[in-house]
């Protein structure tokens, strides 16, 4: 039998933390923060606005033309604007949560496959920076 064989215990674990993710009452909340901004027209026509404008900033400052103060006032007080919203709020903080989320299973999943054991502490400090050949050390690398 292999891996992700659906009567593997590997499979049957990703099950398990599927449903426990689905039933958490803090996933049920950032899901419904994001269903309410889906529905939410003018927040998300504000939130596309907002993102589709910074894009084009970005562009034009990674082509090397200078902003101008008036864009640059313009972008910001639709920003803020963007973030008084209460709706388009929470979808941006559920949006960084769940993400969050994400990339947190995804590491010590990639972990796990890589060392080829639970990792503890120690190892996502060595991953992030704080081991030796990470930068913590002084070895030369």
């Amino acid at each position: 039998m292999t891996l992700l064989a659906e009567e593997s215990a590997v499979m049957s674990k990703t099950r398990e933390l599927c449903e426990a993710i689905a039933s958490d009452t803090r996933f049920a909340q950032l899901q419904k923060n994001v269903e309410r901004f889906l529905d939410n027209d003018a927040a998300r026509m504000m939130y596309q606005g907002v993102h589709e404008r910074g894009e084009e900033l970005h562009q034009k400052q990674h082509a090397g033309i200078t902003l101008s103060a008036a864009e640059i006032k313009e972008f910001e007080a639709a920003r803020e604007a963007l973030m008084k919203n209460d709706v388009a709020r929470a979808f941006m903080d559920a949006q960084g949560e769940l993400e969050e989320l994400q990339r947190t299973i995804s590491k010590h999943i990639g972990m796990t496959l890589e060392l080829g054991r639970v990792p503890e502490a120690e190892d996502f400090a060595e991953a992030d920076g704080g081991g030796c050949c990470g930068g913590g050390c002084g070895c030369a690398h």
